[in-house]
């Protein structure tokens, strides 16, 4: 199942039982959660910077070898895990990259397995210039929404009920791209692909 167009003018609110909205996307900045990028899960191709709130793809880096970290595709984790209701957001630039979330235990190798979306643990938005897709178990949905103006996303976690929406973010609402619909069942950790010469800022 899914839903698109809806446009919110406030914000779904961490915690409590139901959403509260407001006048303005200032009151979802008010609400979100902080999160910062794991250095331990960074792959090689991927550079951390702003205190591992920026990620940028392109340059080789040495890091040690680390059992978390992603050796197949350029991808990275946040260290917070996420569960209950929660908003975030993130910022992308350049060719393109996947925002989203996964299970903890997401494999390091693999093409589909360790993937952002292309396995059943993990669902994702994949942005580039031209178009926006969603993504879950190897299976796209095109978003015939082009990425212009403002590059920013919303994301916004319902576990309980489990819901994942995703939403474009300018000065003063939010509009819904895609919602995912699922049984989640572990915590959920957000996650980025980057592409070279591209970036994401939380």
């Amino acid at each position: 199942m899914e839903e698109k167009g809806e446009v919110l003018k406030g914000c779904l609110v961490l915690g409590g039982s139901r959403p509260v909205s407001g006048p303005t996307h200032a009151v979802a900045l008010g609400t979100c959660r902080s999160l910062t990028l794991d250095p331990n899960t960074a792959h090689r191709c991927l550079s951390l910077s702003g205190g591992n709130r920026k990620v940028t793809g392109g340059k080789e880096e040495q890091y040690p070898y680390h059992a978390t970290r992603f050796e197949c595709h350029p991808q990275v984790l946040c260290r917070e895990s996420l569960t209950g209701r929660c908003y975030w957001e993130a910022e992308w630039d350049g060719d393109g990259a996947h925002i989203g979330v996964t299970y903890k235990g997401i494999r390091r190798y693999g093409w589909r397995d360790s993937h952002f979306g292309f396995n059943d643990i993990s669902w994702s938005l994949y942005c580039n210039p031209d178009s926006y897709s969603a993504w879950h178990y190897n299976k796209r949905s095109l978003i015939p929404t082009r990425a212009s103006g403002p590059r920013r996303v919303g994301v916004y976690l319902d576990w309980g009920a489990g819901a994942l929406s995703f939403y474009r973010v300018s000065s003063d609402r939010l509009t819904l791209l895609h919602r995912f619909t699922s049984s989640f069942t572990e915590p959920l950790y957000p996650g980025f692909w980057v592409c070279i010469n591209s970036s994401v800022s939380l």
